[in-house]
């Protein structure tokens, strides 16, 4: 589970990298505020459903409530990104931010 997320981490910075090549700094923070905004809830998911499983057996009610938490971080960290950092490059957040949701795809692929 954690190994999905250092993955995750590790493209957002070739993103942001990459970003910040092709647009300037500007591209760069704006890619990396929106990995962030999914990265950062999946890490705090992620450490819940590890705790949780040393501590009692996980339910399914407690995971799809994790799941809905989550995602609501994700809007209010995007939310909270659009209204704090004013000079947003919005292509390359949605860039950072899609990039982030498709490792996932591959994590999968490389463990199979």
């Amino acid at each position: 589970m954690f190994r999905v997320i250092f993955l995750q981490l590790a493209i957002a910075t070739v993103t942001a990298v990459l970003c910040g090549w092709f647009v300037g700094i500007r591209g760069a923070v704006s890619a990396a505020l929106g990995a962030a905004a999914y990265v950062v809830p999946t890490l705090l998911f992620a450490v819940r459903l590890a705790v949780s499983a040393q501590k009692r057996a996980p339910s399914a009610a407690g995971f799809f409530f994790g799941e809905f938490v989550k995602i609501a971080a994700t809007i209010g960290l995007l939310a909270l990104a659009a209204k704090t950092y004013g000079d947003v490059h919005w292509p390359t957040l949605l860039i950072g931010l899609v990039v982030v949701l498709q490792a996932n795809f591959l994590a999968f692929w490389k463990t199979s």
